[in-house]
């Protein structure tokens, strides 16, 4: 490798460039410490991933800790002692004897670490850009010596870039670049909550409670990676004329709170379909007959046949699975409305 100062690359570059490789969240996050590490010099590390809604947190990788210390760090109590240390705020990094309470009162510190024989650490909270609460980095020493200052102000330094390589949301935001042209665009959260997607504005179809983000984690559930599908633009199904194209996208390598994202694109191709049309080869997609399209629809049969045969000649295909699979390679169909959850019962007072 080459000495020229001008062939360098800073350890902002470096870190960037393992959290950008192709290898998997834990292989990158480990390569992270293994680089931060000859930075900022520590005796054992332990890096998590922050739910943005619930704030809980899921250890991503770890050095110089056993399997009994990680665990008790990714139980969920040590969110409570985040939160209580304030390391749930945008702060730089602190060592213990600068955190607004003693050692002994936070479990984590009395039960785990300070018994695992580390005396001092150094904390930072991670945000990325948009004040997006990525994470926590907790860096320990095992000398009671407070961290040099040096130390201090290199991980601060370097903190931002760490938050924006690791950030699921920064990362989906990435790879839902496969839908050209989208225009808004959420992160479905396990908890049932969505995270907007830094980039595209917001719709009204990417509300937690809308059908399409009931339809996406559907799919998602089912195990699809992919899916593609139109939806009336002003979210109604009477009629309109306008449609909007919502894209699904798998989270396949995210921290485990993270389900995957949903896109809308303003410009969709209806392939010359009208909105009965549509909704017809969404039920074919779903592999219903003409028999239960009637029902579902509330029309008679024949209807329906002339429906499915205008699609067929849109579409130029012979047969009815061939639409079907046309339809979902490409997204030209409107799957059904998923039903509406039953209200809560009304309890019966005695």
């Amino acid at each position: 490798m080459s000495n020229d100062p001008i062939n360098r690359t800073s350890p902002e570059e470096d870190l960037l460039g393992v959290l950008a490789s192709a290898a998997s969240l834990g292989r990158r996050a480990g390569g992270l410490l293994d680089l931060l590490g000859r930075e900022v010099p520590f005796d054992a590390a332990w890096l998590a991933l922050c739910d943005p809604r619930s704030r809980e947190y899921a250890g991503v990788a770890s050095v110089g800790l056993d399997d009994e210390a990680v665990a008790f760090l990714d139980d969920p109590a040590t969110t409570r002692d985040m939160a209580v240390a304030g390391f749930d705020r945008d702060r730089p990094p602190q060592s213990l004897a600068e955190l607004p309470v003693a050692p002994r009162d936070l479990p984590t510190w009395d039960r785990c670490l300070g018994p695992a024989g580390f005396h001092e650490c150094l904390g930072v909270p991670l945000f990325a850009p948009g004040r997006l609460h990525v994470g926590h980095l907790t860096l320990l020493y095992r000398s009671g010596e407070p961290p040099p200052e040096v130390a201090r102000e290199r991980l601060g330094t370097l903190a931002p870039a760490i938050a924006r390589g690791l950030s699921p949301v920064l990362s989906l935001a990435v790879g839902a670049r496969i839908a050209h042209g989208a225009a808004a665009g959420v992160v479905l959260l396990r908890d049932g909550s969505v995270c907007a997607l830094p980039g595209p504005g917001g719709h009204l179809l990417l509300e937690p409670v809308s059908s399409v983000v009931q339809l996406a984690r559907r799919a998602l559930g089912r195990g699809d990676v992919f899916r593609s599908f139109l939806w009336p633009s002003d979210g109604s199904r009477g009629g309109a004329s306008s449609y909007v194209r919502l894209t699904v996208l798998a989270a396949t390598d995210a921290p485990p709170f993270v389900v995957g994202t949903v896109l809308v694109t303003l410009e969709a191709d209806c392939q010359g379909l009208t909105a009965r049309e549509l909704e017809v080869l969404g039920l074919l997609v779903e592999g219903l007959s003409n028999h239960e399209i009637a029902d579902r629809l509330v029309v008679a049969q024949r209807t329906v046949a002339a429906h499915v045969e205008h699609v067929l000649h849109k579409l130029d295909v012979p047969t009815r699975t061939l639409a079907a699979l046309r339809a979902e390679r490409e997204g030209c169909y409107v799957p059904a409305a998923p039903p509406r959850p039953s209200p809560p019962a009304t309890p019966v007072r005695r």
